[in-house]
């Protein structure tokens, strides 16, 4: 399996979601207009279909037929569809789609070269080599362009957002004439602070337990024994000796991917562990010597067992060829 493929894929898909993100409003695909009251959903009024019932034009069973049909079932169907999609991938939304993951990836490359650190808490710097063998060096100059995204990245998250409950021609054109509302002015300047704050002191706490998103995927992912797992080939676990834990190094979460699920609670599958992996078995810096498949893979079903129930002292039977099957 060629991990980096898949993590080319992503990259695409993070930039696809980033643009929706920011469009969708705009074209109304979907957006919530606190000036009329209710939901706009692919250019269209999207409301509880209760008026005539208060105009009293139709009757308690036809307004509870139009409630059930427009807010109980588009609500469930989405929590069910995350639900499924949690139980089986885990953060998979999180690391593949979310488009505040997308600025956090971000602004933790510029950090590296900044600080050589993925953030203002950690102690111990990177290594300036990368797995494949490239050298990144930290100055200090690129704390320029950190401040510059980190600021700019939260002026049009705090803008976008605003556009998710205001008219967006309304909102652009008072942005771009200088004519905003005192209530535009105080929600853009408050959300730019706090999500610059955000961005640059405790982005990856909000990512682990801040985020309700994100944090009901994990719950959900937990209980799934045979979830999506990054799991480690321990029968080759002296090929890493010689690596200078590139997995922990490239993950964005500051996780240590080696560990057990339970250690793993935050991980959003974005893979970067796992071609950090790849690139150092394929030859790259920190290699044993050999050029094999990575020891780090993704495994699910009776596979996953090995990650999920591999703890306090329990040795889950799996089956032997788990990491076989998958690198073939």
């Amino acid at each position: 399996m060629k991990y980096s493929y898949w993590l080319h894929k992503r990259r695409w898909l993070q930039a696809a979601f980033f643009t929706l993100f920011i469009l969708a409003p705009p074209l109304d695909i979907v957006r919530l207009d606190l000036n009329l009251g209710h939901f706009i959903f692919m250019g269209q009024n999207w409301t509880l279909g209760i008026d005539r019932f208060l105009a009293g034009e139709a009757s308690a069973s036809e307004a509870a037929l139009n409630i059930f049909l427009r807010a109980f079932l588009p609500l469930a169907t989405i929590v069910a569809t995350g639900f499924w999609v949690a139980w089986k991938y885990g953060r998979l939304y999180c690391g593949w789609l979310c488009p505040h993951y997308s600025v956090v990836e971000m602004i933790n490359s510029l950090m590296r070269r900044s600080l050589a650190r993925f953030s203002l808490w950690d102690r111990t710097p990177l290594s300036p080599i990368n797995p494949d063998g490239r050298r990144i060096e930290s100055s200090r100059w690129y704390w320029i362009p950190l401040l510059f995204a980190s600021s700019g990245f939260a002026f049009l998250w705090a803008v976008v957002l605003l556009t998710y409950l205001l008219p967006p021609a309304e909102i652009y054109h008072n942005l771009l004439h200088a004519e905003l509302t005192h209530n535009q002015f105080i929600f853009i300047c408050v959300a730019t602070l706090a999500l610059f704050i955000e961005f640059m002191f405790a982005r990856h706490l909000f990512c682990r337990f801040a985020c309700a998103v994100g944090f009901f995927q994990s719950l959900v992912w937990m209980a799934n024994k045979k979830a999506l797992v990054v799991a480690l080939d321990r029968e080759r676990v002296v090929d890493c000796a010689a690596c200078d834990a590139a997995c922990e190094q490239a993950c964005p979460m500051r996780l240590k991917p080696r560990a057990i699920k339970r250690k793993m609670f935050t991980c959003t599958e974005c893979g970067r562990c796992l071609e950090a992996c790849e690139q150092v078995q394929a030859g790259g810096h920190g290699n044993a010597g050999k050029i094999q498949t990575p020891l780090l893979q993704w495994l699910s079903d009776e596979c996953a067992r090995d990650v999920s129930e591999r703890d306090f002292g329990q040795r889950p039977d799996v089956p032997s060829d788990c990491f076989k099957r998958e690198a073939e």
